[in-house]
């Protein structure tokens, strides 16, 4: 079977797979909770919710897709958030207009570069040093987890301007702003990772880097590109969660490592690498989302949610797995009927 036309099933059947079990979700818990879950207080209570974890399993797809992973995601986050919390934090009391607005844009570009060189940091290490992703990105965690926790001693930053809050918890025409930012980074990545050179080097890269090196490019390079953009993911989601929480700690998120990559096997990408789209993991993260969000109106514990996190993504896997095994079978014997 041709790459292209096996890549078009799989994709195919995770959107299947996860299609019907949204509609699932939706009708049982529908009927079970009602109005708690699905009515304009809960869609907005996950709208607000689901894209700080959303940005952040952007930038593990992206990790994930070249064959590599990214441990360090969460750690630049937070990095990056306490640098515009210095900045925005000093900002003079009598600063008003170009001045005030300069003093912000200050802190996001700071902010951007911290990500960025934290990114480079990663992506020298993993092309050029040949480091292996996991041990990099984990040496490059704890790197930056500790500067964070030096720099701020651990405490948590608080008291932002209201523009900055304003992204965490306003809307534009009645969209959650959060919910703004994910699409307004999700659309252009999906775009990026499909019909531009580099996105299609990434998954060259995660499918095989030697290939990708005996074509003539620069997998060092293309490493560095890579893990620059989950960097600049993880900025996002760094602003965002203190956008939200209108403080800044060296802490915050720790607990979403680990969903990011379940929310990308969910979605249908590949840990191997080389295959995956945004639209599976949109999907993956909404359900996710709605399962969490049920829990807490339910009043169920936060290890149940994780529980049926798991159960959900080993059911999912199993099941393609298991169409795998019936197909494989069926093939041979047609091919051996006797």
């Amino acid at each position: 079977m041709p790459l292209s036309l096996g890549f078009l099933r799989r994709l195919d059947a995770t959107y299947l797979r996860l299609s019907l079990l949204l509609v699932v979700l939706a009708i049982c818990l529908g009927g079970l909770i009602g109005d708690r879950l699905f009515g304009e207080l809960g869609l907005r209570s996950m709208a607000y919710q689901m894209p700080e974890l959303g940005l952040l399993a952007l930038a593990q797809m992206v990790a994930l897709l070249s064959g590599g992973f990214d441990l360090s995601i969460i750690a630049t986050a937070d990095l990056s958030a306490l640098t515009m919390a210095f900045i925005l934090t000093s900002i003079p009391p009598e600063a008003a207009g170009l001045v005030y607005a300069g003093w912000i844009g200050l802190a996001l570009l700071c902010g951007i570069a911290v990500a960025l060189v934290a990114g480079l940091f990663n992506g020298i290490l993993i092309g050029y040093l040949r480091i292996s992703p996991i041990l990099a990105t984990l040496g490059s965690m704890t790197l930056i987890k500790g500067i964070a926790v030096a720099l701020s001693h651990g405490s948590v930053i608080s008291g932002f301007p209201a523009a900055i809050v304003f992204l965490g918890n306003g809307s534009l025409v009645g969209i959650p702003m959060p919910l703004v930012i994910f699409a307004c980074a999700a659309a252009p990545l999906g775009i990026f990772l499909g019909r531009t050179p580099l996105g299609i080097k990434i998954a060259m890269f995660g499918s095989s880097e030697r290939a990708l090196r005996f074509s003539g490019f620069d997998t060092g390079r293309v490493a560095i590109g890579i893990y620059m953009l989950t960097a600049l993911l993880a900025f996002m989601a760094g602003l965002l969660m203190m956008a939200r929480f209108d403080s800044a700690n060296a802490a915050y998120g720790e607990s979403y490592l680990l969903v990011t990559v379940l929310a990308c096997v969910l979605g249908g990408i590949d840990p191997a690498g080389g295959f995956g789209k945004v639209g599976g993991l949109v999907l993956a993260l909404v359900i996710l989302q709605i399962i969490s969000t049920a829990c807490v109106v339910l009043g169920l514990s936060q290890f149940l949610t994780l529980t049926l996190w798991g159960a959900i993504l080993i059911a999912v896997g199993g099941s393609g797995a298991l169409r795998e095994i019936l197909h494989n079978l069926g093939d041979s014997l047609r091919r051996h009927p006797g």
